[in-house]
């Protein structure tokens, strides 16, 4: 089909209506045998094949959804796309993904638009886009079904699946406190993101529950990639009284702290412990390899495509997390107070 052949030139060829050769694409029963001839007829000369504008002007689903997200880690969003990518295929159902920027003041009308040039018959959000209140906002206004992977706020919009981002966090921090750790850095998450202020709250928690005074000198802000990581690592590492560990709020920024140590010819984990959030394969690809909170990424989109695609009332799933020990976790070698 050429790029300007489409329905109605379908149409105009057979000399019949728009709805007429709709109803040939669907199989519809009451149409003529001459009729359905003819339009065949000439959508084998015009090379043409049913698009999902076809199924559109018929009122079928077009068997498409969208993903969209703004995430600075690829190894968090290839997980994701995973995910969601693993149910449309078994399900005969095509993904399309596409990125946005939540700081643009166009976001939800670039939403909008995706929405209406593809004709995709669900979206999933990914954080923090799911919640971006411009694109909430652009999609309540079509009604259109979305379900949110881990939102942070207005938990009973829309259906959702999510993790215990503030328990995770507990526990690596508790993990850290029980290997003989009390001054323990930690680096933000981008601030777009919820899971980010509940990942800080869980940090907070467990250095509460174990006595141990929070000291804002040893937070630092992320923004969920390597470079932040690094900037991150310099600092804590610059200070008089360094910590022993730094949790960091993902793979990708725990990775920035290893190559801070490194470069300083730190003997990891002995001089520093650190910690992770994910587990992405990154996480098994540095040196030491990093203990890690694995997060369901792909289990959490798959979930999320899933209940898209079922549809029916509003749905709320939790996931478990698990806290996964590797090499770069020991008891600190220098005495700590």
């Amino acid at each position: 089909m050429s790029e300007r052949s489409n329905i109605r030139d379908v149409a105009a060829l057979a000399g019949v209506a728009v709805k007429t050769v709709s109803r040939v694409l669907n199989g519809h029963p009451y149409v003529s045998a001459d009729t359905r001839e003819r339009v065949e007829k000439a959508m084998r000369e015009l090379d043409f094949r049913p698009s999902v504008a076809a199924r559109i002007l018929s009122g079928a689903k077009s068997n498409q959804v969208a993903l969209i997200y703004d995430n600075h880690s690829p190894y968090y969003m290839f997980q994701i796309q995973s995910g969601c990518w693993d149910f449309c295929r078994e399900n005969g159902i095509r993904l399309l993904a596409q990125p946005v920027d939540v700081a643009d003041p166009q976001v939800g009308e670039q939403v909008r638009g995706l929405v209406t040039e593809t004709h995709v018959d669900g979206i999933i959000l990914s954080s923090p886009v799911t919640d971006c209140d411009p694109v909430l906002r652009a999609l309540e206004s079509m009604d259109i079904p979305f379900v949110r992977i881990s939102p942070g706020t207005n938990h009973a919009l829309t259906s959702s699946v999510f993790m215990d981002d503030a328990q995770a966090a507990d526990d690596m921090t508790t993990h850290l406190i029980n290997a003989g750790h009390r001054r323990i850095g930690f680096i933000k998450g981008h601030p777009n993101h919820m899971a980010s202020d509940d990942r800080l709250f869980g940090y907070r928690r467990a250095l509460d529950r174990a006595g141990i005074a929070y000291e804002p000198g040893l937070v630092c802000e992320g923004s969920f990639d390597f470079e932040s990581g690094v900037s991150a690592g310099n600092y804590l590492l610059d200070l008089p009284d360094r910590p022993s560990a730094i949790f960091a709020s993902n793979d990708d920024m725990a990775a920035g702290v290893l190559a801070v140590a490194h470069d300083r010819q730190m003997n990891l984990p002995a001089d520093l412990s650190v910690a992770g959030f994910d587990d992405t394969t990154l996480a098994r690809t540095v040196w030491p390899p990093l203990t890690t909170i694995h997060q369901p990424m792909a289990e959490l989109a798959r979930t999320a495509t899933e209940i898209l695609i079922a549809g029916g009332d509003i749905t709320h799933r939790r996931l478990p997390h698990t806290l996964v020990e590797r090499a770069s976790v020991a008891p600190p070698f220098r005495k700590t107070t």
